[in-house]
């Protein structure tokens, strides 16, 4: 007998194709268009869109882009595509009963999860794992909606799990803990700790969003994990974009603030992140490091994201490999 067919894809945001203006402009065309991303009526947004926004922001991007790309693609796809390598190396070894394949896709831009899903033959699984820990409407959720439109065009459709977060898994939660006293190792231990997430808009929370209630959980957890006290950690949220109120507190803001109550060391990480990016690499290791120094603050240094180690690895493994479990008890 033929061994079942099962593809896993994990699959991350997306980014540009290049650091140049048209391949930004393109991607932030893709990635702003997107209704679960701007909660604005559809016609507004699309004139503020390609009239303010496409005609201007992608130089500035682009720019920022440049200073952190890498030798073949940006850092989030070079990551994703080495984070994919090591789980199918694992996946494989454990499950020989299975034609395995696990891909990486993207929601927007090149390598989309829209062409992955298209392109698959017949299975008798899929398996989609979304690299973000905390589930969010904005991020999350798209991926989603691609998987669901590609469901109503199948005939033969598999069987299909998501993996819908992550943000309090134990292996998670240790391998946070373990990236943190790694770099202290080298670098000391500041005066605070700073949990940096993404934000969202605060309306999407209020609308239901349980986006800031699991960043608020991952961070409770790892500050526990870690035995920091009440003074020595704290949560904010960066990359707000437009003038509507986004969810407090604002990472340059309690920055701003700890440099002029005379903070002398902060070390900054990032949860919500499974790979390092313009977010990352960019606004939290460069822009905020000004932004504290020139504010009066001491020393400044960013904790890179998980990326690939082993540790972060096996928690991927791991959740994939509950799933493939259970499947192995139904072709029994």
């Amino acid at each position: 007998m033929s061994k079942p067919k099962v593809t896993v894809i994990l699959a991350n945001l997306g980014t540009p194709d290049a650091p140049t203006v048209p391949a930004v402009r393109e991607f932030l065309k893709e990635f702003l268009s997107d209704s679960r991303v701007i909660e604005i009526p559809k016609l507004l947004w699309q004139i503020i869109l390609r009239g303010f926004i496409l005609p201007f922001r992608p130089k500035r991007v682009a720019h920022a882009y440049a200073t952190i790309w890498g030798q073949q693609a940006s850092p989030m796809r070079e990551i994703l595509l080495a984070q994919t390598a090591a789980v199918k190396a694992q996946l494989l070894a454990q499950y020989p009963e299975f034609e395995l394949n696990v891909l990486p896709a993207m929601t927007y831009g090149t390598t989309g999860l829209r062409d992955c899903l298209g392109e698959l033959a017949p299975q008798q699984h899929l398996i989609l794992l979304p690299l973000f820990p905390q589930y969010s409407a904005t991020s999350t959720a798209p991926q989603y909606d691609i998987l669901a439109d590609w469901v109503k065009k199948q005939r033969h459709l598999p069987g299909l799990s998501i993996i819908r977060d992550y943000h309090q898994h134990p292996l998670y939660i240790q391998a946070l803990a373990n990236s943190v006293r790694a770099f202290q190792q080298q670098h000391g231990v500041p005066e605070k700790l700073l949990m940096s997430f993404h934000g969202i808009p605060q309306p999407y929370a209020d609308k239901g969003d349980p986006y800031p209630e699991q960043c608020h959980r991952t961070a409770t957890l790892l500050a526990q994990a870690l035995g920091l006290t009440e003074q020595e950690w704290a949560i904010s949220f960066q990359s707000r974009f437009g003038k509507q109120e986004w969810v407090k507190p604002y990472t340059d803001a309690l920055l701003q603030q700890w440099a002029e109550d005379g903070v002398q060391s902060v070390q900054v990480l990032s949860p919500a992140f499974s790979a390092d990016c313009l977010e990352t690499l960019e606004e939290l290791a460069l822009q905020n490091a000004e932004l504290f120094t020139q504010a009066g603050g001491g020393s400044y240094a960013y904790i890179p994201a998980l990326n690939t180690l082993p540790e972060h690895v096996k928690l991927l493994e791991h959740l994939v490999s509950a799933h493939l479990d259970a499947l192995k008890l139904t072709l029994q």
